[in-house]
């Protein structure tokens, strides 16, 4: 990719706040299990603590996409008024504080409140990120550079399941009542990066020529000459965060659930338990990352070659057929079978996320890009909360809580299918020049 010296330092910059930004906003994820029961005062691996801690996954879930939703939106228009880069410091610095405030806190109430906090943050971010890469590329590179921004959701979860193995599985293996405090603690990572890139990265000569003009509204993205493009990309968006989140949350909990499947089958003794719990998180989450990264990097010439609405057609279908496929026939607890199908999920359900970066911006003229896309790319958290909470709330009051989650998330699989319903409405932007003014 020919690209100048600076153009890479800026998609570096918008890569590393994006993966921070999926980094902070799954640690929960993986701490839940020894999180949630002791909080709550209960033994870990009880029924009861296997039950609560699938309740307060969906429930702390939905609250995170909420907040995600409303620093999305908020921090899109702020991206659009004050400029790019400071609107990414500002999102970085927030969702490392708020996510490190989560380790030291005495019950589960303050603990829903630091993640409200950190996810303000981490919504924001990707409206200034994503605006900020789409105006310093090239037309001719505006897909690459989008999916690449995007492999850096990989990195981030990537990193979240390694910081937890390294504290829960090899420096606090025995200890997993305070382990997750300091998996927390490495919530802090993503400051420091934050405060460099207000040293090195300039605002946008595109956002900068907007600045004498009107302030941009968030109505105005529902005026009629934007409005086509708004539903667009709402459309796609909510159906692809519906099925990722839904999945995704779950994940940790599903892999721990399968874990304790193989031990009893496996006899394994009391005191590997854990290590081999912690194993399985980690294993499955790594499949479901490479799988995603592929995918990712897969929508580059799935946009290129076939355009917008095959590619997001292609993937829809083909997330539909992993889910249902993963979470509706019976499989035995082999770590490798369920490696490959969640490498199968990440491929399709993760790997349609590499569109959005170079999608969304491409449907919005300069001064309302960051608005539009953080509203097309947040606001649809707000019906994706639905998902989570209520695979949690159903799946805790099972008398078999692994197989009541199987029983939603095969339900979940078919939440794709709807984003086929919806390709009439779906805008193609294949051959689109990004401009300044308004394109519908």
């Amino acid at each position: 990719m020919k690209l100048t010296r600076y153009q890479w330092m800026v998609l570096f910059a918008a890569w590393l706040g994006w993966g921070f930004d999926i980094f902070d906003g799954l640690l929960f994820n993986y701490v839940a299990p020894n999180c949630v029961p002791t909080l709550l005062g209960l033994t870990i691996g009880s029924p009861e603590a296997k039950a609560a801690t699938l309740y307060w996954t969906g429930l702390i879930t939905s609250a995170l996409l909420i907040g995600w939703a409303i620093g999305g939106i908020v921090f899109g228009y702020i991206a659009d008024r004050i400029g790019r880069t400071k609107t990414l410091l500002l999102t970085m610095l927030l969702y490392a504080l708020g996510t490190a405030s989560c380790a030291f806190v005495p019950n589960i109430q303050i603990l829903l409140f630091f993640r409200l906090i950190a996810s303000l943050g981490i919504g924001g971010e990707w409206a200034a990120g994503a605006a900020m890469v789409a105006e310093v590329m090239p037309k001719k590179y505006r897909v690459e550079a989008g999916a690449l921004l995007y492999t850096s959701a990989s990195m981030g979860l990537f990193l979240a399941s390694s910081v937890n193995y390294l504290v829960s599985r090899v420096l606090f293996s025995a200890n997993p009542e305070i382990s997750w405090r300091y998996v927390f603690l490495a919530g802090l990572i993503p400051a420091s990066f934050a405060i460099s890139i207000r040293f090195f990265i300039k605002e946008p000569e595109a956002w900068q020529s907007q600045k004498g003009q009107k302030p941009p509204a968030i109505q105005e993205i529902f005026a009629p000459g934007i409005r086509k493009a708004t539903l667009s990309g709402l459309s796609v968006s909510v159906i692809a965060l519906l099925t990722w989140w839904s999945c995704n949350s779950f994940m940790p909990v599903v892999a721990s659930g399968l874990a304790q499947v193989a031990i009893k089958a496996q006899d394994i003794p009391i005191d590997k338990v854990q290590m081999v719990i912690e194993d399985w998180k980690t294993s499955i989450t790594n499949s479901f990352n490479i799988g995603g990264l592929i995918g990712t990097l897969l929508t580059i010439p799935a946009a290129k070659i076939l355009g917008r609405k095959w590619m997001f057609g292609i993937y829809f279908v083909l997330s539909s057929l992993a889910v249902t496929f993963t979470f509706g026939v019976v499989h035995n607890s082999n770590l490798v079978i369920w490696c490959w199908l969640y490498f199968a999920i990440g491929l399709t359900v993760f790997g349609i996320f590499g569109s959005f970066t170079f999608y969304l911006p491409e449907l919005f003229p300069t001064r309302l890009r960051a608005t539009g896309s953080g509203f097309c790319y947040n606001a649809g958290r707000i019906i994706t909360a639905i998902g989570p909470f209520l695979v949690g709330q159903i799946a805790s009051g099972k008398t078999n809580v692994l197989q009541g989650a199987f029983g939603v998330l095969f339900i979940i699989g078919f939440i794709p299918l709807v984003g086929i319903a919806l390709m009439p409405w779906v805008i193609e932007t294949k051959s689109q020049q990004i401009d300044e003014t308004s394109l519908y």
